[in-house]
């Protein structure tokens, strides 16, 4: 024999309403993974028993931004409904746009500090949880900036001393070039070709003819010999000088 239709009315009898609740709720939850899953779709169950206890489900998504958007569909269709009607669709579509706009002007001055006494203690860490989100992403991708920033110094100042060595070797290779050049001009001009044959004066021997002394012709001799090799001597002195 089948089960009977079960007649929709509240259930009397404490202890079998609390197993209904217990089984129905199990249900629910997984028909509700069930079609996040199948369809794709951002589901968020909300479920509170006789005595106050909360159950909850909803997708990858927090239940937060789930929220958030009813929040703001649910705002944008009060103000179609409260707003006059005018004939026309492009009527229709400026009222449906000015009040986005009123939507995103309300949520700025909450994001920025202002106009927050209307919210509740809710709405409040939700805010409060959505800045925190939001300065960690700007805090990273700060860092990340500066890290790039530095990465790129640090490849400026790597090109620019290598930059400086090459300038340094070059500045060293020229006045290397320069002082050959110089001395090769020093020994150039002060050169003198017959240094290697410099000429001593000998001291010329005492002849004896004879046993007679000939100091006359020994001296003409030395005076002859020094005309002769005054020349040399002053060319090997002005080379010794230099």
């Amino acid at each position: 024999m089948g089960r009977g239709r079960v007649q929709l009315k509240r259930i009397e009898n404490k202890i079998n309403r609390q197993v209904t609740f217990s089984k129905r709720r199990g249900g629910l939850l997984k028909k509700a993974h069930e079609i996040s899953v199948l369809c794709d779709a951002e589901v968020a169950l909300i479920v509170f028993s006789h005595k106050g206890k909360l159950f909850e489900y909803s997708t990858d998504s927090s239940m937060e931004k789930i929220l958030e958007r009813y929040e703001r569909y649910s705002y944008v269709e009060r103000q179609l409904i409260n707003a006059p009607q005018t004939p026309g669709n492009w009527s229709l579509e400026c009222t449906r746009l000015r009040a986005k706009i009123e939507l995103l002007q309300r949520n700025h001055r909450h994001y920025v500090g202002e106009d927050l006494d209307s919210l509740s203690l809710k709405e409040l860490q939700n805010l409060e949880h959505q800045l925190d989100t939001a300065l960690k992403h700007i805090r990273t991708r700060k860092n990340q900036l500066m890290h790039e920033s530095i990465s790129e110094l640090q490849k400026k100042e790597k090109a620019i001393q290598e930059q400086n060595n090459m300038l340094v070797k070059k500045i060293k290779e020229k006045e290397k070039e320069k002082t050959i050049a110089e001395q090769s001009q020093w020994e150039q001009q002060y050169h003198c070709p017959n240094s290697s044959s410099f000429l001593l004066p000998q001291q010329l021997p005492c002849l004896n003819i004879g046993g007679t002394y000939q100091g006359e012709e020994q001296e003409g001799r030395r005076n002859e010999l020094d005309l002769t090799l005054e020349p040399i001597y002053a060319c090997d002195l002005g080379c010794f000088a230099s």
